[in-house]
């Protein structure tokens, strides 16, 4: 076959040189993996799929009908400014170089990406696109701390400000070769970056923008458990890509997670309702729903680390604890954190990040802890990574509060409260009868 430039026969020369050349360059730069490739496209969707529609349904079910149509809109409108962000600087900043504290702007607009990552064999737009999806999702988590009653100018803001504020130094601490990957810490999903991060900026976020009118006296029920459990099953099915997908490749790592993934599900479910149903008189379809989720919130920094029987363990645990937290936070406390995301994605991420060190240990089915690490020294680690993350996450939501509340007020008035913010925010209702 004759070599071509541009249309052209290539000369003699130029076509040994080249003949010399690509096999060295073959042999420097890492294949492609096709498998790996597919899976982690799948993944993203899946990922993807969680905030849009899952989440978003998750949450609208658990609202008041007249605010069903706003958090809708506020997840929809979060995905979007995300995305923007993500590509033309947040990958960058999260990822590019290993920097201590944060990246670097090479990777601008997804300049300069690698045809093949190293490790896994990952065109780098594809774990781009993977990590995009974590970036939407996070800060979607928070607006349940805060439905009906922030306006939607300031959730888009807030949500803009605190992804590049919080949510991109501690991806790039732990995920993207930062100081706390360098001593040692681990979260193979995103149990510290996503869920403490959101757990605890969301539980900052509800005390800044005060209680809903009626909360603690009246009962504010969800208006439809049904959508509720529509979401929660999308949310589920998701998270395998979420925890799958973080293995990176199409293997029995990924395979590992998912079945961790699936069985702490399964325990949460069942732990939360028996506490309920004992409590409380009645196991309900919302009870369900929500161990659930705090079974994967709880098993997600740990999924690819540990073995079943700890996953189980783990499930049953962000169960268990959750389900009081949800209590205290509310019935002791008083913080209108409208629908648990501190009580169950924060302390359940934290269980689980913290809890890894333990389970994970070869002993007890797990893979194994970090390089040179016992079980007390990575427990150490975890709780100073915990920690950290969560004390910036705190300040610097308080902050971002403070900051865009002087050019856009953090509460709607009382009357556009009380006609909900379907109607009064986006002049639509989500249901219109007759």
């Amino acid at each position: 076959m004759e070599l071509r430039l541009i249309g052209k026969a290539a000369p003699a020369g130029l076509i040994g040189v080249l003949a010399t050349a690509l096999p060295a360059m073959a042999a420097d730069a890492p294949a492609p993996s096709g498998a790996n490739t597919a899976w982690i496209l799948v993944a993203s969707a899946l990922v993807l799929f969680m905030t849009l529609p899952g989440l978003a349904l998750f949450y609208g079910g658990l609202v008041r009908a007249r605010n069903v149509l706003s958090v809708l809109m506020n997840c929809f409108a979060i995905c979007c400014v995300a995305s923007l962000i993500w590509v033309t600087f947040g990958y960058s900043l999260a990822f590019d170089g290993t920097a201590p504290f944060l990246g670097g702007l090479g990777k601008t607009f997804l300049a300069d990406m690698d045809a093949a990552m190293p490790a896994s064999g990952l065109p780098e737009n594809v774990f781009a696109l993977f990590q995009m999806t974590f970036a939407i999702i996070t800060p979607a988590l928070i607006i349940g701390a805060f439905p009906e009653r922030a306006p939607f100018a300031f959730v888009v803001v807030f949500s803009s400000v605190w992804l590049v504020l919080v949510y991109l130094p501690a991806a790039h601490w732990l995920w993207g070769g930062g100081w706390l990957a360098a001593m040692g810490a681990l979260d193979f999903a995103g149990g510290i970056v996503v869920h403490t991060t959101a757990g605890v900026s969301a539980l900052v976020a509800a005390v800044m923008i005060g209680r809903r009118k009626g909360f603690p006296h009246e009962l504010i029920p969800p208006h439809s458990p049904a959508m509720t459990m529509t979401g929660a099953g999308i949310l589920w099915v998701g998270w395998f890509g979420f925890n799958g997908g973080s293995a990176l490749a199409a293997d029995q790592s990924a395979a590992a997670a998912i079945i961790a993934t699936h069985v702490a599900a399964s325990a949460g479910a069942l732990t939360w309702i028996a506490i309920e149903w004992l409590k409380l008189g009645k196991p309900t379809s919302v009870g369900l729903v929500t161990g659930c989720v705090a079974g994967l919130a709880t098993v997600t920094p740990a999924a690819g680390y540990i073995g079943p029987g700890g996953a189980i363990v783990l499930g049953a645990l962000g169960g268990a604890v959750c389900f009081q937290c949800v209590l205290f936070v509310k019935q002791r406390l008083l913080i209108d954190d409208s629908l648990d995301v501190f009580a169950v994605h924060g302390v359940g991420g934290i269980i689980g990040s913290l809890l890894l060190a333990v389970f994970a240990l070869p002993a007890l089915g797990g893979k194994g802890l970090a390089e040179g690490m016992t079980w007390v020294s990575q427990l150490g680690v975890q709780a100073l990574a915990v920690g950290v993350t969560a004390l910036w996450s705190g300040a610097v939501t308080w902050a971002i509060v403070k900051a865009v509340n002087v050019a856009i007020a953090r509460r709607v008035s009382a009357e556009e409260e009380y006609e909900g913010l379907d109607l009064s925010t986006h002049g639509e209702r989500a249901y219109e009868i007759g």
